[in-house]
């Protein structure tokens, strides 16, 4: 038996609800359906049109849309259809056919420029991961195929994945105008052929389920989950723009400092140690008076 969970997710529009799944369920392929006839491709969303108040499914990597009628509200549903996606997924259920036609988005990959000259940032117009995950051997990459095909390059020296992106940091064997477009059509044809990015049972990302984390976060003292929180809110969109992330390990309340993991295009980058220095460390002192001293940085 598989471990599908399901989260319910808001959309701008009250008549569409997201169900968030934990591990992709089809191969970076969208499918649309209006009716239960359209769906016959889909057991899934079949079953899901046998429920009265349900319009339209949209079925993509990682989560399932439902438009409703407005016979019911999803305040009173919500829930239920939550159970059922849950329990179709855990028992083995077919959510689309081998064969059923897709709805074909083209896959765009284009590149973005970090502050480290040795690392290069690529961007696709799909969801890649669920959660953040970096490499930097092909040993350590064997639970990733995306990331050992991408270490045959020779110049490859890490890769980091993150949501919709690939952070590649190069050897200086190589020149990125050298390297950059061959990476860039690797990587495309790579998504457009719908090949596993992740093994989904692999041990880091069971370690990076949603249940993990919170029971990870809920252990820790309150400054600790204090200093998670400043950094989710005010320093991972930045990082994360910059090709990079940054984790939380630890804080001393005796020594009050704070110990973060650097990773992706910020690992080893020549800017980072003022950035933590005049940025990170500089904001934890200010909304956090009296316990923060000092921010040292571990590369990942």
């Amino acid at each position: 038996m598989s471990n599908y969970k399901i989260t319910i997710q808001e959309t701008n529009n009250p008549t569409i609800l997201k169900f968030d799944v934990n591990q992709f369920i089809t191969k970076h392929q969208n499918f649309e359906y209006n009716n239960i006839d359209e769906a016959k491709e889909s057991p899934l969303a079949q079953q899901l049109f046998f429920l009265p108040f349900v319009k339209k499914v949209y079925i993509s990597s990682n989560f399932i849309a439902i438009e409703r009628y407005n016979i019911v509200e999803w305040n009173d549903v919500k829930q239920e259809v939550a159970d059922q996606i849950e329990n179709y997924l855990n028992t083995g259920g077919i959510i689309v056919e081998e064969h059923a036609t897709t709805k074909k988005v083209p896959v765009t990959v284009y590149t973005e420029s970090t502050p480290n000259p040795s690392a290069l940032k690529f961007v696709a117009n799909k969801k890649l991961v669920t959660a953040t995950y970096e490499y930097d051997s092909i040993e350590k990459a064997k639970t990733s195929p995306l990331a050992t095909s991408l270490f045959h390059f020779p110049f490859v020296k890490s890769v980091f994945f993150d949501e919709n992106y690939i952070s590649i940091t190069k050897y200086d064997i190589a020149e990125w105008n050298d390297v950059s477009m061959e990476l860039r059509d690797f990587i495309k044809n790579y998504i457009e052929n719908g090949k596993e990015i992740v093994n989904p049972d692999a041990p880091e990302v069971i370690e990076k389920s949603a249940e993990k984390v919170e029971a990870h976060f809920e252990s820790l003292d309150n400054t600790s989950k204090e200093i998670i929180n400043i950094l989710e809110q005010y320093v991972k969109p930045a990082v994360a723009s910059d090709g990079g992330n940054i984790q939380f390990q630890s804080y001393d309340e005796n020594s009050q400092i704070v110990k973060v993991i650097l990773q992706g295009a910020c690992s080893g980058c020549p800017s980072s140690t003022f950035t933590l220095k005049n940025g990170i460390e500089n904001m934890l002192k200010e909304m956090l008076p009296g316990k923060v001293n000092t921010v040292e940085a571990i590369n990942g």
